[in-house]
């Protein structure tokens, strides 16, 4: 202890000597420059864009903007690589400083008796600090790397050393490190290639230009058995594995590499700044052989899609629980074709949505408590303003179930649900629910929201359905309560993993009953209308689905999801053309259901009963059992929809004792009348509903000398509506078209007598359809049947 102190004194005196502080000073610079030496980082040449699979597999590069195939660096260097380069570069490399003393005196030695270059005695150190600095080797460049190369021991371990090496040594042609070239020229990963393959490649570096074909061939094959043999005599190998590896071939030519997942290696590009992706590297959630299966399922539907003019798909199968995507082929694989646009990363494209958001309005209505899963909703001619839309077989059912509509996919009912809706409230529920690319005020959009009169991408549409799913799937965790960020965009980062960041609450976007009701409607398997091939897809697996079709045939669409996995498929044009028998359920959905055939089976989503009620709903209409209701069934329904609205179509009407007539107080003693409730729709539902349903029983017409108590409705104007604006095309003759004028009458044989500005223009018996020339300009329609009921309208013709 006491010699201890007498040096520390000894050395602060001589510190506080002018010559004692000039050494320290000259240590502390020397110490400083030794450090500042090394530039950090290392190398500065760029890399190629490279995305894995979730194991690691390889599914795409790109090559580096400087030309070169140069992967970026991975976390540990095969060990096979490693044996065979130290064994062949730099046998003392685990024991010198980064300069090996022997090395460089035999080097000398032999090149001295030699006259000539025989040998060098540059360590791995060593030609890290060569490759990084890229120098005209000069003697003093040697000193400097020398120098460098103990600079470099000090800062890095032995592992890191190898890793550097292994990335930027020069392996022949344009490539760059072990990685591009174990690809390059075995199509392999450097972790699964035999030791004759590693020992080729170990011996590459110190000769690059021994791997171009048919040129130094034998050289190449004589260093390499040499590293062969020289690592049986240390033992790495046995002799006979030795034997046998000297007797692989080289490799004849470069490989390609794999191109699995185009399109997303594209997006990684492009978006790698705004991920925060400091590597050029990046491991993806996509699964490298669902990748393979769900590509050649597209490839094989386009090749018939093709000859009707249909050149491009796209296909996206995301996690539930996660929201990773575990398949993303982003459009066909054409590589010589340039007119198809193969090119276009579909997944992330704008497109017309069709009828794929209808479930998410019905699931917005049943959460306001705005209907009940069956409720009717009416399904007849409809004109809004200029707005007509039609159904996708120009029919129309009278009146139809909320669900029934949609698992037809009918518009007139959506539109008609999304005018009680609102499409003011529309627009910004679809961007709480993750949509948006709806840049636009819902003024812009309309109506035709609803029916694809705006854009949508199959990833935004995709990560919905799954967030939708989710939030389900989550009915138990959070105890009936619902989690905030269980809705959230898709990801194709395996290193993204969201946790839960807010504590959960009572309400949600969408509640549970309301989710688990919209995915039952949409597992109706029976579709008929536009889902009428719905026979050619039969499967045991349960998977609420739904397709749509753009107007003018432009977009096919198909989604679908089960508890586990969401499926978004999309069939067109990438420039937008049109095409006939474009439509979801013949282009979309074939490849939807191959896809799930792909995937494992899950259990159904569990009915989330603690959000549920059971109450008594009306058999007929759907609504809440009204006082006039003839049947009503006690079903479960979502808790909102204890705020929907009684049965508004049965009413008590009086009959005769054998029910044929009507009758009141004034024209039948009260005990010879009969209470009856009965089922009535409005006139114009009813002139549809009635040929399709024939259980629906007329109302009886009343007795001869009895008068309704009150104004009957039993005639309504179909088209045009009250205050409808109507543009009439010119013929081929160059003259106005006709207006063709719709009514219907509760009594069947009625008379209607048809007055336009009263001026008397026709009559019309049982069937009540008139065709008139009209003037532009506004008009009033009249219309008086036998009995001298009567309803007036106005409308415009419009000129231009």
């Amino acid at each position: 202890m006491t010699w201890i102190k007498t040096h520390v004194t000894r050395f602060r005196k001589f510190g506080k000597t002018r010559k004692g502080r000039t050494i320290i000073v000259s240590i502390v610079l020397l110490w400083a420059l030794f450090y500042a030496a090394l530039p950090k980082p290392l190398f500065h040449s760029p890399t190629s864009y490279v995305i894995e699979d979730n194991a690691g597999n390889l599914l795409g590069a790109s090559i580096a903007a400087d030309g070169q195939w140069r992967f970026p660096a991975t976390g540990v260097v095969p060990d096979k690589f490693a044996r065979c380069i130290v064994a062949f570069e730099d046998k003392r490399f685990y024991f010198h400083p980064g300069v090996d003393p022997i090395a460089v005196a035999r080097a000398v030695f032999q090149n001295l008796s030699g006259r000539r270059v025989v040998s060098g005695g540059s360590t791995l150190n060593m030609q890290v600090i060569r490759m990084s600095r890229n120098k005209p080797r000069t003697a003093w460049q040697k000193l400097i790397e020398a120098f460098l190369a103990l600079r470099l021991e000090a800062g890095y371990s032995k592992s890191s050393i190898l890793r550097l090496y292994s990335a930027n040594a020069p392996f022949g042609s344009n490539v760059v490190g072990l990685d591009a070239a174990a690809w390059r020229y075995f199509g392999r990963p450097p972790a699964q290639l035999s030791w004759a393959e590693t020992a080729m490649l170990a011996v590459l570096p110190n000769a690059p230009s021994l791997i171009h074909p048919g040129r130094n061939r034998t050289i190449l094959l004589a260093k390499r058995n040499t590293l062969l043999d020289k690592l049986a005599s240390m033992g790495t190998l046995d002799s006979s594995t030795a034997e046998l590896a000297k007797l692989e071939p080289l490799p004849d030519k470069p490989h390609p590499l794999p191109r699995i997942a185009p399109h997303l290696l594209e997006r990684f590009k492009k978006e790698r700044a705004q991920l925060g992706v400091n590597s050029t590297r990046v491991r993806t959630s996509v699964d490298v052989e669902l990748q393979q299966q769900v590509s050649d399922i597209v490839d094989r539907y386009h090749r018939n899609l093709s000859a009707n003019g249909i050149h491009n798909a796209a296909a996206l199968v995301l996690d539930v629980e996660t929201g990773h995507a575990l398949a993303y082929v982003g459009n066909v694989h054409t590589p010589r074709s340039d007119e198809s646009e193969n090119q276009v990363d579909m997944i992330t494209s704008l497109r017309s949505p069709g009828s794929t958001l209808k479930p998410l309005l019905y699931a917005a209505m049943l959460t306001d408590g705005l209907l009940l899963p069956h409720t009717l909703i009416p399904d007849i001619p409809t004109q809004i303003g200029g707005y007509m839309p039609q159904n996708y077989d120009l029919g129309y059912d009278g009146a139809i179930p909320a669900s029934r509509a949609l698992s037809r996919s009918l518009n007139i009912p959506a539109v008609k649900m999304l005018q009680q809706y609102k499409y003011q409230r529309f627009h910004p529920y679809l961007k709480r629910l993750g949509i948006h690319s709806l840049n636009r005020p819902a003024d812009f959009y309309g109506l035709s929201m609803i029916l694809g009169g705006c854009e949508v991408t199959p990833w935004e549409l995709a990560g919905v359905y799954a967030s939708m799913a989710r939030t389900l799937n989550h009915y138990k965790r959070y105890d009936a309560n619902y989690n905030p960020d269980d809705y959230h965009a898709p990801s194709y980062l395996k290193s993204n993993v969201r946790a839960p960041q807010k504590a959960p609450e009572r309400a949600s976007v969408i509640d549970h009953a309301s989710l688990y009701f919209t995915f039952q409607a949409m597992n109706e398997v029976m579709r008929p209308g536009e889902e009428a091939l719905w026979e050619q897809f039969a499967s045991s697996k349960k998977i609420a689905w739904k397709t749509g079709t753009s107007f003018g045939f432009r977009d096919g669409w198909a989604v679908g999801l089960t508890p586990t996995h969401v499926v978004c498929v999309w069939v067109g044009n990438a420039d937008g053309e049109g095409r006939p028998g474009l439509t979801g359920i013949e282009t979309a959905a074939p490849i939807l259901f191959d896809i799930f055939d792909l995937l494992p089976s899950s259990e159904w989503f569990t009915a989330p009963l603690d959000r549920m009620v059971q109450t008594a709903v009306c058999r007929e209409s759907g609504y809440l059992a009204g006082p006039d209701c003839a049947h009503a069934d006690t079903v479960y329904i979502p808790v909102p929809g204890h705020r929907s609205a009684a049965c508004p179509y049965h009413q008590t009407i009086h009959t005769n004792l054998e029910g044929t007539l009507q009758v009141t107080a004034d024209c039948l003693a009260p005990d010879q009348m009969v209470p009856a409730k009965w089922f009535v729709l409005p006139p114009a539902m009813e002139y549809y509903y009635k040929p399709r349903h024939s259980n629906y029983r007329e109302l009886p017409p009343f007795a001869p000398d009895c008068h309704p108590d009150g104004e009957a409705r039993v005639m309504e104007m179909i088209y045009p509506k009250d205050h409808a604006k109507i543009y009439i095309p010119l013929e081929i003759d160059g003259q106005r078209g006709r207006v063709i004028f719709n009514a219907a009458h509760r009594k069947a044989g009625s008379r209607i007598y048809w007055h336009l500005d009263d001026a008397f223009v026709g009559e019309t018996q049982t069937f009540h359809q008139l065709a008139l020339h009209i003037p532009a300009g506004p008009h009033r329609i009249t219309l008086v049947d036998d009995r001298g009921t009567r309803i007036s309208q106005r409308f415009e013709i419009l000129e231009k």
